[in-house]
């Protein structure tokens, strides 16, 4: 059994610096209550699990100065089960304008399983389910590993890539990554895969321009949030079917579009359409203009809001 860490006790300055981060916290985030016992509890615990990755001798005040003193308060909310704290981390930014945390899990996971949005789906929603609860009986959920040295949106985005990353690779014999650690790049493409990545880019980004804002809407609900047809004709009190032939139009007339763009380019390999539909779910899920804050700015203008 390894023994534990023996860790240096907090001096006096640095308890009393404890003290006003705690309150520091409270006057911050007032939603997420946490008694200063428990704040210290978890303090610890984290302080804990940071200690061993330092790299050399470790002390409270350079574990404070590091701190994302917000984002570890969050974690701690949501690990109590907290319902504003899971609000705060539904509504965490990554640090690009209207990219939420969820939608950049999504734009990996397209990444990941081109052409299976089943796989995508689950992929996401897998992860999320393993925030609290660990993946095996012996195992750590994954916010319980969260030591508060990162930002913590892109810290759970390195995660997620990471587990993924290693589930890839077990099949194929390799072996598995660390999976809080820094994130490792997703597997490299080829320049000519480069090339007609770039294309397609930016003939989607034109055919998108394009479209109207109630297409636009349209895509959003269905790629961002995965709504079914009849889902959205619900939500935007319309014909069932009427969705279904605007889908069907968007869909055609973007492999039109977009394939004329790319074999005027010089595209002389197989299966065009399927490389549109791989590519355009990472872009679609990554497009400002499809972002969550447009989305419901688009729906506020017409009365109506998601679903909760």
């Amino acid at each position: 059994m390894t023994p534990q860490l023996e860790l240096p006790a907090p001096t006096a300055p640095e308890a009393a610096r404890v003290t006003l981060l705690y309150h520091f916290c409270r006057l911050q985030l007032p939603a997420v209550v946490v008694a200063e016992s428990a704040f210290r509890t978890h303090l610890d615990r984290t302080f804990r699990i940071y200690a061993p990755k330092a790299g050399g001798p470790v002390t409270w005040a350079g574990y404070l100065d590091g701190l994302y003193a917000l984002d570890w308060l969050v974690c701690v909310g949501c690990l109590a089960g907290q319902t504003p704290a899971w609000e705060l981390l539904f509504a965490a930014r990554t640090g690009r304008t209207d990219c939420l945390l969820v939608d950049a899990l999504r734009a990996r996971a397209c990444r990941l399983y081109p052409r299976d949005e089943e796989k995508q789906d689950s992929a996401v929603t897998e992860f999320w389910s393993q925030l609290i609860v660990p993946e095996g009986e012996r195992g750590t959920p994954v916010l319980a590993r969260y030591d508060g040295q990162r930002p913590l949106a892109p810290w759970l985005i390195r995660v997620f890539q990471n587990w993924h990353l290693s589930k890839l690779r077990a099949q194929s014999g390799v072996s598995a990554l660390p999976d809080d650690d820094i994130a490792m790049p997703i597997p490299p493409v080829s320049n000519a895969d480069t090339r007609w990545h770039e294309s397609f880019c930016a003939a989607a980004r034109d055919w998108l321009g394009a479209v109207s804002e109630s297409e636009r809407l349209i895509l959003g609900l269905r790629w961002r949030y995965r709504m079914s047809q009849r889902d959205v004709a619900h939500l935007l009190g319309v014909h069932e079917g009427t969705i279904s032939r605007q889908t069907d139009k968007l869909r055609d007339k973007s492999l039109e579009i977009i394939g004329h763009r790319l074999v005027a380019d010089g595209w002389t390999g197989d299966d065009l359409e399927g490389f549109i539909l791989t590519e355009m779910g990472g872009l679609l899920v990554d497009e400002p203009s499809l972002s969550a804050d447009q989305l419901g700015r688009m729906l506020a203008a017409r009365g109506k809001k998601l679903p909760v």
